[in-house]
């Protein structure tokens, strides 16, 4: 069976809590990736896989975004990430993960770094590199 199919549907309740409880990071992410301005790809928040539920998740570029607080630093996290996301990649997902205060001071650079991984996953070896489209602005939409 395939892992991403598969999810604990036990998450499901706590991942609405948390779409409803966004951390300020997590907002000013989600301004960018909201309403596929990302080279036209559909981002979904507080996504189940598995028994994880991941930050925002593009399934198309098979990417997972996280933005990691501190707890993501003490030994118990950086243990808990690391296996979570060997079960990300496991499942065929390339995993970014920022910290909080990069979101917040440098959301250009953010966005720039996951353009530049989404273009590595579409491009085949040998291929002609992607120009990156602009970034679509909802509200000239």
């Amino acid at each position: 069976m395939n892992k991403i199919n598969h999810y604990n549907g036990n998450l499901i309740k706590h991942s609405q809590t948390l779409r409803s409880r966004p951390t300020d990071a997590e907002k000013k992410l989600w301004s960018k990736l909201r309403l596929k301005q990302l080279l036209g790809y559909q981002f979904y928040r507080q996504r189940v896989i598995g028994n994880y539920i991941v930050d925002f998740c593009a399934p198309a570029v098979k990417l997972v975004i996280e933005v990691d607080g501190s707890q993501h630093y003490t030994n118990e996290g950086i243990v808990a990430d690391k296996t979570r996301d060997g079960f990300l990649q496991g499942c065929g997902f390339k995993v970014l993960r920022y910290n909080d205060y990069k979101v917040l001071t440098n959301i250009e650079g953010v966005v720039e770094n996951i353009l530049e991984n989404i273009n590595k996953t579409l491009i085949l070896p040998g291929a002609p590199s992607l120009k990156r489209r602009e970034i679509r602005s909802p509200i000239n939409d």
